[in-house]
């Protein structure tokens, strides 16, 4: 009787651990791409809840506060010369700008008069600006931005997709010149009307701190986090704390 028992050194052993080596490569490549492909699902189908929810909730919050938006293009209308609404370049994900609207908050000229008003800036590192009493505040202008109503236009950009309603408040384009590139972490994701910030005390929380709550926001966004957010941003803007 002849029994083949294969060597560790035969040629068949070498080929048996070779197959062996090629099956388990196989099978590690497929669980790498499976996992790549659940991810980037997961990542597109909570980005078609969120965009969903925005276009229903902007929808739904235009038709029933239009009564609200036009007593207040009233309100700034009879306060001075100069447009209702204030339209601003911001800077959205992945560096992408877009027209950012407000109620007009400030004199026509307040953009000419920034650079004037830089050496009072309040907040740390001059990247964002904070200035108690800005001279270029109207007098309406003062109780929008105290409960934020000057923000109310943005459900319009909610709409158009540039922005959503929650992430990171959307930079100017000086800003962005002056972040390092850990701050531009900020922009991998849609801007919002909210997000950790406006919940956490707004103006008075200096950029880098706003980079923190950012970061904290995206490595933690799911639908159920916005509509916490969203929750809370409520209370934050009846108490009025931290506005500016």
């Amino acid at each position: 009787m002849n029994i083949n028992i294969l060597h560790p050194h035969s040629a068949g052993f070498g080929q048996i651990a070779v197959a062996r080596t090629t099956a388990e490569h196989q099978w590690l490549s497929l669980s790498i791409l499976w996992r790549r492909w659940s991810a980037r699902w997961r990542v597109a189908n909570g980005d078609v809840m969120k965009r969903a929810f925005d276009i229903v909730a902007s929808i739904a919050f235009l038709i029933v506060f239009s009564p609200l938006f036009l007593l207040l293009a009233l309100l700034v209308k009879l306060d001075g010369r100069g447009p209702v609404l204030f339209g601003q370049t911001r800077i959205g994900r992945h560096g992408e700008e877009f027209q950012m609207f407000k109620f007009r908050s400030m004199q026509p000229d307040a953009e000419v008069e920034f650079s004037k008003l830089l050496a009072r800036n309040q907040h740390a590192g001059g990247v964002t600006f904070k200035m108690k009493n800005d001279p270029r505040i109207t007098r309406v202008g003062r109780w929008l931005r105290r409960f934020s109503l000057d923000e109310l236009p943005q459900f319009f950009n909610v709409l158009r997709g540039d922005m959503s309603l929650v992430g990171p408040r959307p930079p100017t384009a000086r800003e962005v010149a002056l972040y390092s590139p850990g701050d531009r972490r900020r922009l991998a994701v849609k801007p919002g009307l909210t997000c950790y910030w406006q919940v956490s005390g707004r103006a008075n929380i200096d950029f880098s701190g706003q980079v923190k709550l950012n970061v904290q926001y995206i490595e933690t966004a799911c639908f159920w986090v916005d509509v916490k957010l969203l929750f809370q941003t409520v209370r934050a803007v009846l108490v009025g704390h931290g506005a500016c």
